[in-house]
């Protein structure tokens, strides 16, 4: 009977150590020298990777453009909604204001006018905050299922706000053009605003589902936030009209109140927040942007435990 016996590859020594890197070879010159790559825990308190975010884009409009056929489908006015819900809230507050005689703006616009340059931009933000809110219990099932960055569900909730926010601007022109009014040239500051009520709107919404990933019931809270949000933000009323100017600092606390006067004053002409209001908003938006990202990727990992 004949015995094989089998030669180790590289013999050793006391000087080899006992892990090798993956450059050895089998015998075949062909075969390619693969990498080694170290896996660790992550910790627990770290930033959104934008690396990987960037990775995954795809996702973002994908998710999107589902909740929007979603949204839309059977339905009888389809995009008007986008139109007759600012409009229709600005008619009925117009009416109550009329009724209790009050004055909620300084009267050079007519009031329609100036009552859209914030609900507009408010009923994104509302949309964007209260559809990101619920993306992660809507999407339980595919959370276990497959791995992409959790952050996409959230952001992905903002293409279906950011059509209805088209559409609601262009009614809001028509309605500039009816009565005669066409902005400056601060109008071209249009798109630094839009990214701003992006990034405000991001900052809660990371928070918001992050909660309601964990919490359940954060879902039935945020309408009502929502609500006393709209009636502390400048959105049916000019700051300078309703907010007496020594209140006004802490007033801007709000970081949408200077940023819902800007759109006024970009399109309208209406008086810019001074500086020391724009900073505090600022601050505050990126203390909250920043704190949210951290929550969210600490929070991530339990989702799939909770779903």
């Amino acid at each position: 009977m004949n015995v094989v016996t089998s030669e180790p590859l590289h013999p050793a020594s006391t000087d080899q150590p006992m892990i090798e890197p993956a450059a050895s070879h089998t015998g075949d010159s062909n075969t390619p020298d693969l990498p080694m790559r170290w896996v660790e825990a992550s910790p627990a308190w770290r930033l959104i990777s934008f690396r990987e975010l960037w990775q995954y884009r795809e996702l973002i409009w994908a998710f999107g453009f589902r909740d929007l056929k979603v949204r839309y489908r059977q339905t009888f006015v389809g995009l008007a909604w986008a139109v007759m819900q600012p409009l229709f809230t600005v008619i009925v507050f117009g009416v109550l204001i009329h009724w209790l005689r009050g004055n909620a703006s300084d009267g050079t616009v007519p009031y329609v006018v100036t009552s859209l340059c914030g609900m507009v931009p408010w009923q994104f933000f509302a949309a964007a905050v209260s559809q990101a809110t619920l993306s992660i219990a809507l999407n339980n099932n595919l959370i276990k299922k497959v791995y992409f960055p959790r952050v996409i569900l959230p952001l992905s909730a903002f293409v279906p706000a950011s059509v209805d926010f088209g559409v609601a601007f262009a009614m809001l022109a028509v309605v500039m053009m009816y009565f005669g009014i066409f902005p400056g040239w601060p109008a071209l500051l249009l798109p630094v605003l839009v990214a701003a009520t992006l990034v405000v709107a991001a900052a809660f919404a990371l928070w918001l589902s992050a909660l309601n990933g964990i919490y359940r019931d954060v879902q039935f809270a945020v309408p009502f936030v929502l609500q006393l949000g709209m009636m502390v933000s400048p959105v049916v009323y000019e700051t300078g009209a309703v907010v007496p100017e020594k209140w006004q600092p802490i007033y801007y606390l709000n970081p949408l109140a200077g940023l819902l006067q800007c759109y006024r004053a970009a399109l309208l002409g209406s008086p810019w927040p001074d500086l020391s209001s724009i900073a505090i908003s600022t601050a505050g938006v990126l203390v909250l942007l920043v704190g949210g990202m951290a929550y969210f990727r600490r929070m991530e990992r339990y989702f799939a435990d909770v779903a």
